[in-house]
């Protein structure tokens, strides 16, 4: 399950990253002003805008539900002990193993 979550993960990151880059800027508009615009595009004059748009907020809207999904994950595969615990826990390991006592028994 981890492996597919950190699949959709890889490529909704990229698909964020390709889509940003596609865009154009708020200064864009202001050169399409004065006639350097294409009104002969795929999606129209505002069409591309509105799909680009609507595309990235659904690959970010992805990308963070991804992220939260792998943290939690990641946070209960390793559900650690407080600092307190794990010194208490490896302390206990020691003195047992210095207490046990040889099985070797001759015949």
């Amino acid at each position: 399950m981890e492996n597919l979550i950190l699949i959709v993960h890889v490529v909704v990151s990229l698909a964020v990253i390709g889509l940003v880059l596609i865009q154009h800027g708020k200064g864009a508009d202001a050169g399409a002003a004065f006639g350097g615009g294409n009104s002969g595009s795929v999606f129209g004059v505002q069409g591309s805008s509105n799909f680009l748009t609507r595309a990235t907020s659904i690959s970010v809207t992805l990308f963070f539900c991804t992220s939260i999904s792998l943290a939690f994950i990641a946070s209960s595969k390793h559900e650690a002990l407080s600092t307190l615990e794990s010194v208490i826990n490896e302390n206990t390991q020691e003195v047992t193993d210095k207490n046990s006592v040889s099985q070797d028994i001759p015949n």
